[in-house]
Protein backbone atom coordinates (compact mmCIF):
# COMPACT_ATOMS: atom_id res chain seq x y z
CA UNK A 1 0.00 0.00 0.00
CA UNK A 2 1.63 3.38 -0.94
CA UNK A 3 2.51 6.25 1.76
CA UNK A 4 -0.59 8.44 2.01
CA UNK A 5 1.49 11.39 3.67
CA UNK A 6 5.40 12.08 4.04
CA UNK A 7 4.89 14.55 7.31
CA UNK A 8 4.66 12.32 9.87
CA UNK A 9 6.19 8.68 8.33
CA UNK A 10 7.66 6.76 11.37
CA UNK A 11 3.78 7.29 12.97
CA UNK A 12 2.41 6.19 9.11
CA UNK A 13 4.58 3.21 8.53
CA UNK A 14 3.82 1.33 11.69
CA UNK A 15 0.09 1.78 11.06
CA UNK A 16 0.65 -0.13 7.05
CA UNK A 17 2.85 -2.20 8.56
CA UNK A 18 0.05 -3.20 10.66
CA UNK A 19 -2.50 -3.45 8.00
CA UNK A 20 -0.32 -5.73 5.61
CA UNK A 21 -0.30 -7.96 8.82
CA UNK A 22 -4.15 -8.17 9.07
CA UNK A 23 -4.94 -8.22 5.68
CA UNK A 24 -2.34 -11.01 4.85
CA UNK A 25 -4.47 -13.18 7.72
CA UNK A 26 -7.96 -12.76 5.89
CA UNK A 27 -6.54 -12.88 1.97
CA UNK A 28 -7.43 -16.16 1.54
CA UNK A 29 -11.08 -15.46 2.16
CA UNK A 30 -10.91 -11.74 0.63
CA UNK A 31 -9.25 -12.32 -2.05
CA UNK A 32 -10.59 -15.93 -3.33
CA UNK A 33 -14.27 -13.63 -3.13
CA UNK A 34 -12.58 -10.84 -4.97
CA UNK A 35 -11.48 -13.05 -7.66
CA UNK A 36 -15.31 -14.11 -8.17
CA UNK A 37 -16.74 -10.45 -8.61
CA UNK A 38 -13.82 -10.13 -10.85
CA UNK A 39 -14.66 -12.92 -13.13
CA UNK A 40 -18.19 -11.60 -12.69
CA UNK A 41 -16.95 -7.93 -14.22
CA UNK A 42 -17.27 -6.17 -11.37
CA UNK A 43 -14.70 -4.52 -8.94
CA UNK A 44 -15.12 -5.67 -4.94
CA UNK A 45 -12.62 -3.41 -1.99
CA UNK A 46 -12.73 -3.85 1.65
CA UNK A 47 -13.57 -0.61 3.10
CA UNK A 48 -14.95 1.14 5.87
CA UNK A 49 -14.64 0.09 9.50
CA UNK A 50 -12.42 -3.04 8.34
CA UNK A 51 -9.64 -0.89 7.12
CA UNK A 52 -10.06 1.37 9.83
CA UNK A 53 -9.28 -1.68 12.25
CA UNK A 54 -7.02 -3.11 9.78
CA UNK A 55 -4.54 -0.16 9.99
CA UNK A 56 -4.83 -0.21 14.15
CA UNK A 57 -3.96 -3.75 14.07
CA UNK A 58 -7.44 -4.87 15.65
CA UNK A 59 -9.24 -6.67 12.53
CA UNK A 60 -11.44 -9.41 13.46
CA UNK A 61 -13.73 -11.73 11.21
CA UNK A 62 -16.61 -9.35 10.51
CA UNK A 63 -15.84 -7.90 7.18
CA UNK A 64 -16.93 -5.20 5.46
CA UNK A 65 -16.80 -4.93 1.58
CA UNK A 66 -18.14 -2.72 -1.35
CA UNK A 67 -18.50 -3.16 -4.99
CA UNK A 68 -20.56 -1.60 -8.17
CA UNK A 69 -22.53 -4.49 -8.68
CA UNK A 70 -26.14 -4.32 -7.53
CA UNK A 71 -27.68 -6.02 -5.06
CA UNK A 72 -29.20 -8.79 -7.55
CA UNK A 73 -25.81 -9.59 -9.11
CA UNK A 74 -24.22 -9.71 -5.29
CA UNK A 75 -26.42 -12.34 -5.10
CA UNK A 76 -25.85 -14.28 -7.89
CA UNK A 77 -21.93 -14.05 -7.20
CA UNK A 78 -22.21 -14.96 -3.16
CA UNK A 79 -24.61 -17.40 -2.75
CA UNK A 80 -22.50 -20.38 -4.57
CA UNK A 81 -19.28 -19.05 -2.39
CA UNK A 82 -21.06 -18.48 0.62
CA UNK A 83 -21.99 -21.23 3.68
CA UNK A 84 -25.36 -19.10 4.38
CA UNK A 85 -26.31 -15.84 2.13
CA UNK A 86 -29.26 -13.27 4.24
CA UNK A 87 -30.69 -10.30 2.45
CA UNK A 88 -32.37 -8.39 4.85
CA UNK A 89 -30.86 -5.21 4.38
CA UNK A 90 -30.66 -5.47 0.51
CA UNK A 91 -33.36 -2.94 0.37
CA UNK A 92 -30.03 -0.84 2.06
CA UNK A 93 -27.89 -2.71 -0.88
CA UNK A 94 -26.43 -4.82 1.77
CA UNK A 95 -26.02 -8.84 1.31
CA UNK A 96 -24.63 -10.88 4.39
CA UNK A 97 -23.00 -13.98 4.24
CA UNK A 98 -20.73 -16.33 6.32
CA UNK A 99 -18.36 -18.56 4.79
CA UNK A 100 -15.52 -20.39 6.51
CA UNK A 101 -12.15 -19.79 5.62
CA UNK A 102 -8.36 -21.28 6.54
CA UNK A 103 -6.32 -18.66 8.34
CA UNK A 104 -2.94 -20.24 8.98
CA UNK A 105 -3.15 -23.47 10.40
CA UNK A 106 -7.14 -23.58 11.31
CA UNK A 107 -10.33 -22.52 9.93
CA UNK A 108 -12.58 -19.47 11.24
CA UNK A 109 -15.58 -18.38 10.58
CA UNK A 110 -15.97 -15.01 8.46
CA UNK A 111 -19.53 -12.75 8.60
CA UNK A 112 -19.33 -10.62 5.27
CA UNK A 113 -21.20 -7.74 4.22
CA UNK A 114 -21.51 -6.53 0.55
CA UNK A 115 -23.13 -3.01 0.07
CA UNK A 116 -23.25 -1.66 -3.49
CA UNK A 117 -21.91 1.91 -3.91
CA UNK A 118 -24.29 4.29 -2.32
CA UNK A 119 -25.59 7.51 -0.78
CA UNK A 120 -27.98 7.83 1.51
CA UNK A 121 -29.64 11.24 3.07
CA UNK A 122 -32.81 12.13 4.95
CA UNK A 123 -35.24 14.83 4.34
CA UNK A 124 -36.74 16.73 6.46
CA UNK A 125 -39.67 14.97 7.68
CA UNK A 126 -38.77 11.19 7.35
CA UNK A 127 -36.94 9.00 9.93
CA UNK A 128 -35.75 6.54 7.16
CA UNK A 129 -32.97 7.08 5.18
CA UNK A 130 -33.55 7.54 1.15
CA UNK A 131 -30.75 5.91 -0.51
CA UNK A 132 -29.42 5.52 -4.03
CA UNK A 133 -26.97 3.82 -5.61
CA UNK A 134 -23.19 5.19 -7.21
CA UNK A 135 -21.20 4.07 -9.90
CA UNK A 136 -17.75 5.05 -8.27
CA UNK A 137 -15.98 4.34 -4.91
CA UNK A 138 -14.81 7.68 -4.69
CA UNK A 139 -18.46 8.56 -4.43
CA UNK A 140 -19.01 6.30 -2.20
CA UNK A 141 -16.48 6.92 0.09
CA UNK A 142 -17.17 10.62 0.14
CA UNK A 143 -20.49 10.06 1.48
CA UNK A 144 -18.77 7.97 4.54
CA UNK A 145 -19.62 9.62 8.03
CA UNK A 146 -15.12 10.29 8.80
CA UNK A 147 -12.58 9.85 7.01
CA UNK A 148 -11.02 7.28 9.01
CA UNK A 149 -13.91 4.83 7.78
CA UNK A 150 -13.53 6.59 4.30
CA UNK A 151 -10.36 4.27 3.55
CA UNK A 152 -10.83 1.25 1.16
CA UNK A 153 -8.03 -1.64 -0.25
CA UNK A 154 -9.26 -2.68 -3.73
CA UNK A 155 -8.93 -6.52 -4.11
CA UNK A 156 -6.94 -8.79 -4.87
CA UNK A 157 -4.29 -6.28 -5.76
CA UNK A 158 -4.33 -4.54 -2.24
CA UNK A 159 -4.33 -1.11 -3.76
CA UNK A 160 -4.91 1.69 -0.93
CA UNK A 161 -7.94 4.43 -1.96
CA UNK A 162 -7.30 7.16 0.44
CA UNK A 163 -8.84 10.26 -1.12
CA UNK A 164 -9.72 12.60 2.02
CA UNK A 165 -6.45 12.13 4.50
CA UNK A 166 -8.00 8.95 6.39
CA UNK A 167 -5.03 7.08 7.08
CA UNK A 168 -3.44 10.55 8.11
CA UNK A 169 -5.98 11.11 10.73
CA UNK A 170 -5.71 7.63 11.77
CA UNK A 171 -2.43 8.06 13.09
CA UNK A 172 -3.23 11.57 14.72
CA UNK A 173 -6.02 9.57 16.04
CA UNK A 174 -8.40 12.48 15.12
CA UNK A 175 -12.33 12.02 13.28
CA UNK A 176 -12.88 14.34 10.49
CA UNK A 177 -15.30 13.92 8.16
CA UNK A 178 -14.81 14.04 4.11
CA UNK A 179 -16.98 16.43 3.32
CA UNK A 180 -17.93 19.38 5.35
CA UNK A 181 -19.73 17.94 8.77
CA UNK A 182 -22.57 19.81 8.11
CA UNK A 183 -23.48 17.81 4.99
CA UNK A 184 -22.47 14.49 6.70
CA UNK A 185 -24.24 15.37 9.71
CA UNK A 186 -27.62 16.10 7.23
CA UNK A 187 -27.17 13.16 5.56
CA UNK A 188 -27.12 11.34 8.45
CA UNK A 189 -27.84 12.82 11.68
CA UNK A 190 -26.81 9.48 13.63
CA UNK A 191 -23.21 10.47 12.71
CA UNK A 192 -23.52 13.08 15.42
CA UNK A 193 -23.52 10.15 18.01
CA UNK A 194 -21.52 7.77 16.46
CA UNK A 195 -18.61 10.81 16.71
CA UNK A 196 -19.40 10.41 20.34
CA UNK A 197 -19.14 6.56 20.12
CA UNK A 198 -15.75 6.24 18.18
CA UNK A 199 -14.20 8.83 20.63
CA UNK A 200 -15.23 6.53 23.17
CA UNK A 201 -14.13 3.45 21.24
CA UNK A 202 -11.13 4.25 19.78
CA UNK A 203 -10.06 6.83 22.47
CA UNK A 204 -9.45 9.56 19.32
CA UNK A 205 -10.05 13.21 19.48
CA UNK A 206 -12.81 14.90 17.65
CA UNK A 207 -11.81 17.90 15.21
CA UNK A 208 -13.00 21.26 16.35
CA UNK A 209 -14.99 21.86 13.57
CA UNK A 210 -17.02 18.70 14.17
CA UNK A 211 -17.62 19.45 17.55
CA UNK A 212 -18.98 22.90 16.21
CA UNK A 213 -21.81 21.36 13.93
CA UNK A 214 -22.69 18.84 16.84
CA UNK A 215 -23.41 21.65 18.46
CA UNK A 216 -25.19 23.56 15.82
CA UNK A 217 -27.14 20.77 14.74
CA UNK A 218 -27.86 18.69 17.54
CA UNK A 219 -31.85 19.00 17.15
CA UNK A 220 -31.79 16.99 13.99
CA UNK A 221 -31.58 13.96 16.07
CA UNK A 222 -35.09 13.65 16.79
CA UNK A 223 -35.28 12.69 13.13
CA UNK A 224 -33.27 9.76 13.82
CA UNK A 225 -35.50 6.54 14.81
CA UNK A 226 -35.41 5.34 18.97
CA UNK A 227 -33.88 2.12 17.91
CA UNK A 228 -30.68 3.43 16.38
CA UNK A 229 -30.19 6.11 19.36
CA UNK A 230 -30.24 3.28 21.00
CA UNK A 231 -27.79 0.89 19.29
CA UNK A 232 -25.50 3.57 19.11
CA UNK A 233 -25.72 4.37 22.43
CA UNK A 234 -25.05 0.94 23.85
CA UNK A 235 -22.40 0.69 21.36
CA UNK A 236 -20.81 4.03 23.43
CA UNK A 237 -21.57 2.46 26.87
CA UNK A 238 -19.96 -1.07 25.82
CA UNK A 239 -16.71 0.64 24.40
CA UNK A 240 -13.56 1.31 26.36
CA UNK A 241 -13.63 4.87 27.58
CA UNK A 242 -17.20 5.71 27.50
CA UNK A 243 -16.99 8.48 29.77
CA UNK A 244 -15.05 10.79 26.86
CA UNK A 245 -18.28 9.84 24.26
CA UNK A 246 -20.98 10.18 27.29
CA UNK A 247 -19.12 13.98 27.95
CA UNK A 248 -18.68 14.41 24.30
CA UNK A 249 -23.01 13.98 23.81
CA UNK A 250 -23.18 16.58 26.56
CA UNK A 251 -20.99 19.35 25.92
CA UNK A 252 -22.70 19.00 22.46
CA UNK A 253 -26.59 19.70 23.53
CA UNK A 254 -26.89 16.02 22.12
CA UNK A 255 -27.62 14.11 25.68
CA UNK A 256 -30.33 16.83 25.79
CA UNK A 257 -32.20 15.00 22.91
CA UNK A 258 -31.45 11.11 23.33
CA UNK A 259 -30.58 11.18 27.35
CA UNK A 260 -32.10 14.14 28.72
CA UNK A 261 -31.64 13.02 32.65
CA UNK A 262 -28.09 12.82 32.18
CA UNK A 263 -26.91 17.06 31.63
CA UNK A 264 -29.75 17.28 34.12
CA UNK A 265 -27.64 15.92 36.48
CA UNK A 266 -25.23 19.16 36.32
CA UNK A 267 -26.91 20.34 39.39
CA UNK A 268 -26.17 24.46 40.43
CA UNK A 269 -25.24 24.80 43.91
CA UNK A 270 -24.09 28.06 45.81
CA UNK A 271 -21.69 28.76 48.93
CA UNK A 272 -24.96 27.93 51.15
CA UNK A 273 -25.82 24.71 49.63
CA UNK A 274 -23.18 22.82 49.10
CA UNK A 275 -23.49 19.17 47.63
CA UNK A 276 -21.61 16.42 45.48
CA UNK A 277 -21.52 17.53 41.42
CA UNK A 278 -23.97 14.38 40.98
CA UNK A 279 -22.86 15.05 36.96
CA UNK A 280 -19.54 13.71 37.60
CA UNK A 281 -20.34 11.57 40.23
CA UNK A 282 -22.18 9.28 37.67
CA UNK A 283 -19.52 9.17 35.41
CA UNK A 284 -17.31 8.30 38.49
CA UNK A 285 -19.41 5.52 39.36
CA UNK A 286 -19.87 4.14 36.15
CA UNK A 287 -15.84 4.33 35.76
CA UNK A 288 -16.10 1.89 38.88
CA UNK A 289 -18.32 -0.03 38.10
CA UNK A 290 -16.24 -1.24 34.46
CA UNK A 291 -13.62 -1.56 36.84
CA UNK A 292 -15.28 -3.89 38.71
CA UNK A 293 -16.46 -5.99 35.59
CA UNK A 294 -15.52 -9.69 35.38
CA UNK A 295 -16.86 -11.15 32.34
CA UNK A 296 -16.79 -8.47 29.73
CA UNK A 297 -19.00 -5.83 29.42
CA UNK A 298 -22.35 -5.29 31.20
CA UNK A 299 -24.49 -3.21 29.72
CA UNK A 300 -26.72 -3.46 32.50
CA UNK A 301 -24.51 -2.66 34.94
CA UNK A 302 -22.64 -0.29 33.20
CA UNK A 303 -27.08 1.51 32.49
CA UNK A 304 -27.38 1.11 36.52
CA UNK A 305 -24.38 2.59 37.31
CA UNK A 306 -24.60 6.06 35.10
CA UNK A 307 -28.74 6.22 35.53
CA UNK A 308 -28.73 5.42 39.80
CA UNK A 309 -28.72 9.13 40.72
CA UNK A 310 -31.21 10.45 38.09
CA UNK A 311 -33.96 11.02 40.23
CA UNK A 312 -31.95 13.98 42.45
CA UNK A 313 -32.82 16.70 40.05
CA UNK A 314 -36.47 16.13 40.74
CA UNK A 315 -36.36 15.51 44.60
CA UNK A 316 -33.57 17.81 45.91
CA UNK A 317 -34.42 20.10 48.75
CA UNK A 318 -33.07 22.57 50.81
CA UNK A 319 -33.07 21.66 54.61
CA UNK A 320 -33.59 24.83 57.15
CA UNK A 321 -29.98 23.75 58.39
CA UNK A 322 -28.71 24.04 55.21
CA UNK A 323 -28.02 20.35 54.26
CA UNK A 324 -29.35 19.60 50.54
CA UNK A 325 -31.56 16.32 50.60
CA UNK A 326 -32.65 13.79 47.75
CA UNK A 327 -35.36 12.07 49.70
CA UNK A 328 -36.59 8.93 47.60
CA UNK A 329 -34.64 9.75 44.56
CA UNK A 330 -33.84 6.15 44.51
CA UNK A 331 -37.11 4.90 44.04
CA UNK A 332 -38.23 8.46 41.37
CA UNK A 333 -35.02 7.31 39.92
CA UNK A 334 -36.59 4.28 39.56
CA UNK A 335 -39.37 5.53 37.55
CA UNK A 336 -37.46 7.65 35.59
CA UNK A 337 -35.34 5.04 34.39
CA UNK A 338 -37.93 3.18 33.29
CA UNK A 339 -39.59 5.93 31.36
CA UNK A 340 -36.52 6.67 29.19
CA UNK A 341 -35.52 2.82 28.65
CA UNK A 342 -39.05 2.46 27.51
CA UNK A 343 -38.72 5.42 24.65
CA UNK A 344 -35.45 4.23 23.38
CA UNK A 345 -37.12 0.49 22.92
CA UNK A 346 -35.14 -1.47 25.29
CA UNK A 347 -36.17 -5.32 25.94
CA UNK A 348 -38.77 -5.21 28.92
CA UNK A 349 -35.79 -7.48 30.18
CA UNK A 350 -33.39 -4.88 30.11
CA UNK A 351 -36.10 -2.41 31.52
CA UNK A 352 -36.52 -4.28 34.42
CA UNK A 353 -33.06 -5.01 35.23
CA UNK A 354 -31.86 -1.67 35.70
CA UNK A 355 -34.89 0.16 36.73
CA UNK A 356 -34.56 -2.63 39.64
CA UNK A 357 -30.86 -1.69 40.19
CA UNK A 358 -31.29 1.98 40.32
CA UNK A 359 -34.51 1.08 42.98
CA UNK A 360 -31.97 -1.00 45.22
CA UNK A 361 -28.65 0.79 45.40
CA UNK A 362 -29.45 2.69 48.62
CA UNK A 363 -30.98 -0.33 50.15
CA UNK A 364 -26.98 -1.09 51.86
CA UNK A 365 -26.98 1.98 53.67
CA UNK A 366 -29.22 0.94 55.78
CA UNK A 367 -26.78 -1.36 57.44
CA UNK A 368 -24.36 1.29 59.25
CA UNK A 369 -22.05 -1.46 60.85
CA UNK A 370 -23.67 -4.74 60.48
CA UNK A 371 -27.28 -3.96 62.94
CA UNK A 372 -29.13 -5.48 60.09
CA UNK A 373 -30.85 -8.97 61.31
CA UNK A 374 -30.67 -12.33 59.49
CA UNK A 375 -34.17 -11.36 58.00
CA UNK A 376 -33.29 -8.08 56.30
CA UNK A 377 -30.30 -10.06 55.03
CA UNK A 378 -32.16 -12.33 53.50
CA UNK A 379 -34.70 -9.68 52.21
CA UNK A 380 -32.31 -7.75 50.53
CA UNK A 381 -30.89 -11.21 48.43
CA UNK A 382 -34.42 -11.82 47.78
CA UNK A 383 -35.09 -8.46 46.73
CA UNK A 384 -32.37 -8.25 44.51
CA UNK A 385 -32.68 -11.84 43.11
CA UNK A 386 -30.47 -12.73 40.07
CA UNK A 387 -29.11 -8.81 40.23
CA UNK A 388 -27.22 -9.42 43.51
CA UNK A 389 -23.83 -9.65 41.89
CA UNK A 390 -24.61 -6.86 40.26
CA UNK A 391 -25.77 -4.95 43.32
CA UNK A 392 -23.04 -5.48 44.64
CA UNK A 393 -20.84 -4.05 42.05
CA UNK A 394 -23.12 -1.12 41.84
CA UNK A 395 -23.06 -0.57 45.55
CA UNK A 396 -19.71 -0.63 46.01
CA UNK A 397 -19.07 1.56 42.95
CA UNK A 398 -21.36 3.89 44.29
CA UNK A 399 -19.00 5.02 46.84
CA UNK A 400 -17.11 8.14 45.08
CA UNK A 401 -15.74 9.94 48.37
CA UNK A 402 -12.11 11.19 48.87
CA UNK A 403 -12.45 10.82 52.29
CA UNK A 404 -10.39 7.44 53.01
CA UNK A 405 -11.36 6.60 56.38
CA UNK A 406 -15.25 6.84 54.70
CA UNK A 407 -14.65 4.89 52.02
CA UNK A 408 -12.84 2.28 54.19
CA UNK A 409 -15.89 2.02 56.44
CA UNK A 410 -18.40 1.52 53.37
CA UNK A 411 -16.05 -1.06 51.86
CA UNK A 412 -15.61 -3.09 55.25
CA UNK A 413 -19.39 -2.62 55.55
CA UNK A 414 -20.55 -3.89 53.10
CA UNK A 415 -17.39 -6.81 53.14
CA UNK A 416 -19.33 -7.46 56.71
CA UNK A 417 -22.57 -7.94 54.40
CA UNK A 418 -21.22 -10.22 51.84
CA UNK A 419 -19.73 -12.32 54.58
CA UNK A 420 -23.58 -12.71 56.29
CA UNK A 421 -24.68 -13.54 52.87
CA UNK A 422 -22.37 -16.54 51.66
CA UNK A 423 -22.82 -17.35 55.30
CA UNK A 424 -26.40 -17.73 54.88
CA UNK A 425 -26.13 -19.38 51.85
CA UNK A 426 -24.49 -21.92 53.63
CA UNK A 427 -27.35 -22.52 55.71
CA UNK A 428 -30.18 -21.88 53.90
CA UNK A 429 -31.31 -21.64 49.93
CA UNK A 430 -30.62 -17.81 49.80
CA UNK A 431 -30.68 -18.14 46.22
CA UNK A 432 -34.25 -19.27 45.62
CA UNK A 433 -35.94 -18.43 48.86
CA UNK A 434 -39.39 -19.93 48.96
CA UNK A 435 -42.12 -21.12 51.96
CA UNK A 436 -40.97 -24.35 53.37
CA UNK A 437 -44.41 -25.86 51.87
CA UNK A 438 -45.58 -25.49 48.40
CA UNK A 439 -49.14 -24.85 46.91
CA UNK A 440 -50.29 -28.36 46.84
CA UNK A 441 -49.22 -29.08 50.40
CA UNK A 442 -50.67 -25.94 51.69
CA UNK A 443 -54.18 -26.85 49.93
CA UNK A 444 -53.67 -30.44 51.45
CA UNK A 445 -52.86 -29.45 55.37
CA UNK A 446 -56.06 -26.81 54.96
CA UNK A 447 -58.22 -29.15 53.27
CA UNK A 448 -59.08 -27.31 50.46
CA UNK A 449 -58.58 -26.63 46.27
CA UNK A 450 -57.11 -23.95 44.00
CA UNK A 451 -57.98 -20.05 45.06
CA UNK A 452 -57.16 -17.52 45.75
CA UNK A 453 -56.64 -18.06 49.60
CA UNK A 454 -53.79 -20.41 48.82
CA UNK A 455 -51.83 -17.30 47.30
CA UNK A 456 -52.35 -15.21 50.77
CA UNK A 457 -51.15 -18.65 52.43
CA UNK A 458 -48.42 -18.59 50.48
CA UNK A 459 -47.62 -15.24 51.28
CA UNK A 460 -48.25 -15.35 54.93
CA UNK A 461 -45.62 -18.97 54.74
CA UNK A 462 -43.32 -16.71 52.48
CA UNK A 463 -42.77 -13.79 55.19
CA UNK A 464 -41.87 -16.34 58.02
CA UNK A 465 -39.07 -17.64 56.00
CA UNK A 466 -37.35 -14.45 55.07
CA UNK A 467 -38.23 -13.67 58.99
CA UNK A 468 -36.99 -17.15 61.11
CA UNK A 469 -35.33 -18.69 58.36
CA UNK A 470 -36.10 -22.69 57.21
CA UNK A 471 -38.79 -24.79 59.53
CA UNK A 472 -39.16 -27.91 60.08
CA UNK A 473 -42.06 -29.52 58.09
CA UNK A 474 -44.43 -29.96 61.04
CA UNK A 475 -43.81 -26.13 62.42
CA UNK A 476 -44.70 -25.05 58.70
CA UNK A 477 -47.62 -26.94 59.23
CA UNK A 478 -48.89 -25.84 62.96
CA UNK A 479 -47.83 -22.17 61.81
CA UNK A 480 -50.02 -22.52 58.87
CA UNK A 481 -53.10 -24.12 61.01
CA UNK A 482 -52.84 -21.25 63.25
CA UNK A 483 -52.98 -19.07 60.36
CA UNK A 484 -55.69 -20.44 59.20
CA UNK A 485 -57.76 -20.50 62.32
CA UNK A 486 -57.08 -16.89 62.44
CA UNK A 487 -58.59 -16.09 59.20
CA UNK A 488 -62.34 -17.94 60.07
Amino acid sequence: MPNANEDNPTALSQVQRRAVSELLRVSPVADDLARRFQDAGFGLALVGGSVRDALLGRLGNDLDFTTDARPEDVLKIVRPWADSVWDVGIAFGTVGAQKNGPVGDSVQRFQIEVTTYRSEAYDRTSRKPEVSYGDSIEEDLVRRDFTVNAMAVALPEKEFIDPHGGLEHLALRVLRTPGTPEESFSDDPLRMMRAARFAAQLDFEVAPEVVSAMKAMAGRIEIVSAERVRDELNKLLLSAHPRKGLALLVDTGLAAYVLPELPALRLESDEHHRHKDVYEHSLTVLDQAIALEEDGPDLVLRLAALLHDIGKPRTRRFEPDGRVSFHHHEVVGAKMTKKRMMALKYSNETVKDVSRLVELHLRFHGYGTGEWTDSAVRRYVRDAGPLLDRLHKLTRSDCTTRNKRKAGTLSRAYDGLEERIAQLKEQEELDAIRPDLNGNEIQEVLGIGPGPVIGKAYAFLLELRLENGPMERDAAVSALKEWWASQS
